[in-house]
C-alpha cells in the first residue's frame, strides 16, 4: 500500500511535466534505530556475496591468464565476518562515523531529481556501506526512469563496479575528488605513474614496479626490486615494509575510475555535482528537521521502510502542491488529492492522511 500510495504522488508529478529525472542524485542519511545501545551481541555471520562477484572472478581469471598466471582455487571455508547485533532490534546495524557515537542505526538510500522530487528509496541496515547497498535501488530507480543520463553521488560511491556499471549502462558518473588512503609523510599513489604500454609502474625515483599476480579482489600487484628499495634515498617514504620492498595495486577495472575522474573536471561534472547540496542534501536536512526523520520509533526493516516512503510520499505531496498552486489551477490539485484518499481508503477501509 505505501508503495503503492508512493508510486501515485510520484506518477502526478511526472504527468505534470515537474519530475526532471535526466540527472539523478543518490546519498544516503542514517536514522537512529529504537534499540539500546548497550543491549547486544557478537554474532558470527556468512559475508555478503557482491552482486557482481561473479562476473569479478570470471575477468580475474581472465587477467592471470593474459600474465601467464594459473586460475585462483576456489575458496574450501565459506567465509564469515563478526558483527554487532542488536538484542532489541536485530534488523538495525551498528553505526559509527565521525566525531558520531557509536549507536544501532538504518540507512535510506535516496534518490532525487534537480526539482528535489524523491524518486525512489531503499532501507538497510546502519552498518551497510553506501556502495553495497547501490545496486539495489540503481536497479529500481533505473527501471522506473530509464531516460537517466547522468548519475551524481559523493565519494562514497566512487568504486571501480559503480563507475563501471553506470558507464557499461550508457550513463555518466558525476563524482568528485577521492582522496588517496595514504599515511601523512608518505608518496601519494597518483606519484606512481603507470605505464599501460609496458604494465608496469614507475615510482617518484623512476625505478620500475613490474606485475606480480592479480589477487582475489581483482587488484593487480605491482613490486618493486627490494635490492634497489635498500639503497633508495627515498625510502622512508615510500614503504616501511621490513623486506623493503614496495607494492602498488591497480584494478582490473581502473579505466573506469580514471574515465570518471576525467568527467569529474568536465563542465558537466562541475556542474551536476555542485548541485548536490541543494537537492539531495536538501531533502536529507528538510526529512530530518521537518519531518522527524533523526530517530524512528517502529522495528524492523519492512516497518522502517514503510515508515520512511510514507514521510517521502508527504514530501512529495507538499512539493507537487507548491508547484500545482503556482503553475496551474488549484481545483485541479484538489482533484488529485481526492483520487489519493480514494485510493488509500480502498485499501485500509479508513483514510490513511488526517
Amino acid at each position: 500500500m505505501f508503495e503503492e500510495i508512493f508510486t501515485l504522488v510520484l506518477n502526478e508529478g511526472i504527468d505534470s511535466g515537474y519530475v526532471k529525472p535526466s540527472v539523478i542524485f543518490v546519498d544516503s542519511t542514517h536514522i537512529k534505530a529504537n534499540a539500546n545501545r548497550k543491549k547486544q551481541m557478537k554474532v558470527h555471520v556468512p559475508a555478503a556475496v557482491k552482486k557482481y562477484e561473479e562476473q569479478l572472478h570470471k575477468e580475474i581469471d581472465e587477467d592471470r591468464d593474459d600474465h601467464g598466471k594459473k586460475p585462483l582455487k576456489d575458496k574450501e571455508k565459506e567465509e564469515t565476518v563478526e558483527k554487532t547485533v542488536s538484542t532489541t532490534d536485530p534488523e538495525s546495524g551498528l553505526f559509527h562515523k565521525g566525531e558520531h557515537q557509536k549507536c544501532f542505526a538504518y540507512e535510506a538510500q535516496t534518490v532525487c531529481d534537480k526539482n528535489n522530487f524523491i524518486l525512489e528509496t531503499a532501507v538497510v541496515a546502519g552498518n551497510v556501506h553506501d556502495s553495497v547497498s547501490f545496486d539495489e535501488i540503481y536497479d529500481r530507480v533505473t527501471k522506473r526512469f530509464p531516460q537517466i543520463e547522468v548519475v551524481t553521488a559523493d565519494a562514497g560511491y566512487k568504486t571501480p563496479w559503480i563507475c563501471k556499471r553506470i558507464f557499461d549502462d550508457g550513463r555518466i558518473p558525476s563524482m568528485p575528488y577521492k582522496r588517496p588512503q595514504t599515511k601523512k609523510g608518505y608518496f601519494k599513489k597518483y606519484e606512481y605513474v603507470y605505464d599501460e604500454y609496458y604494465d608496469c609502474y614507475i615510482c617518484p625515483n623512476n625505478e620500475v614496479l613490474s606485475y606480480s599476480t592479480t589477487n582475489r579482489e581483482g587488484y593487480r600487484e605491482y613490486k618493486s626490486n627490494p635490492q634497489k628499495c635498500g639503497k633508495c634515498e627515498f625510502r622512508a617514504q615510500c614503504t616501511e615494509s621490513k623486506n623493503t620492498q614496495k607494492l602498488v595495486t591497480r584494478h582490473i577495472w581502473e579505466e573506469y575510475i580514471e574515465r570518471a575522474e576525467d568527467i569529474r573536471h568536465s563542465p558537466l561534472g562541475k556542474k551536476t555535482y555542485s548541485m548536490r547540496s541543494q537537492t539531495i542534501e536538501r531533502v536529507f536536512a528538510d526529512a530530518k528537521e521537518k519531518h522527524g526523520m533523526r530517530y524512528t520509533y517502529y522495528k524492523g526493516l519492512n516497518q522502517v521502510t514503510n515508515w520512511v516512503r510514507l514521510k517521502f510520499t508527504a514530501m512529495n505531496l507538499k512539493k507537487l502542491a507548491m508547484w500545482k498552486f503556482k503553475n496551474e489551477n488549484p481545483t485541479d490539485f484538489y482533484r488529485f488529492l481526492y483520487t489519493l484518499f480514494k485510493s488509500s481508503y480502498q485499501h485500509t477501509k479508513k483514510p490513511c492522511f488526517s
